[in-house]
């Protein structure tokens, strides 16, 4: 199962890759989760933060098929956090040139429990990974409730940025997960540590 790591994509997309990334991205967040986020030809989930700026780290099969995503949104600019949502922090959000906002970290529905579970412990590792190797020391996000105490058991360095409030979308908070050379091996002590075909010296394979 490849990583991939994308740099820039808006609009339309003609890989096909991508395009089953945005896909799903739809029918989670807009036909599950049900929110008011723009759909483009009725099938893609698209929304003006998919611009050059972004980066995609994707999880897909051998065939290139979509398995899981995350974007990636450089808080030196306008992202998620500081445009929709600082009223989440305590404090003014963090921002700076080693920071980075999570943002559709989506799971294919296409695929069964079992995959999906696998699915988001190679993506948790792979932001990790892709951290490390891109000197980004903290991530950034807003997440629904239930799956901030997912994110909180994973075994990093994770801490809430302020009180969770109600949205129409549900009760809603901002956190920061610092990543450190350490981190690899706590979310293996949780057993998330799973990076398919990446060895590096800053990784220890999972046990």
């Amino acid at each position: 199962m490849p990583i991939i790591v994308e740099q820039g994509r808006s609009g339309a997309c003609t890989d096909a890759t991508l395009r089953a990334m945005f896909e799903d991205r739809k029918k989670v967040f807009v036909d599950l989760l049900k929110w008011d986020v723009p759909v483009l030809d009725g099938r893609f989930e698209i929304d003006g933060f998919d611009n050059s700026h972004a980066t995609y780290i994707i999880i897909a099969d051998d065939q290139g098929d979509h398995l899981g995503s995350a974007r990636l949104l450089p808080t030196t600019r306008p992202h998620i956090l500081n445009m929709l949502f600082a009223e989440l922090c305590a404090g003014v959000p963090p921002t700076g040139p080693a920071i980075a906002e999570i943002t559709r970290f989506c799971l294919s529905p296409r695929r069964s429990a079992e995959s999906r579970r696998r699915t988001r412990n190679q993506l948790i590792s792979a932001l990790t990974w892709h951290a490390l190797e891109h000197g980004i020391h903290t991530y950034t996000g807003v997440a629904e409730l239930t799956w901030l105490q997912q994110i909180l058991a994973f075994g990093w360095d994770c801490r809430p940025l302020g009180v969770p409030l109600r949205f129409e979308c549900g009760i809603i908070a901002a956190l920061a997960i610092e990543i450190r050379p350490n981190t690899p091996e706590l979310l293996a002590a949780n057993r998330i540590w799973d990076l398919p075909g990446r060895d590096s010296g800053l990784i220890p394979q999972a046990a």
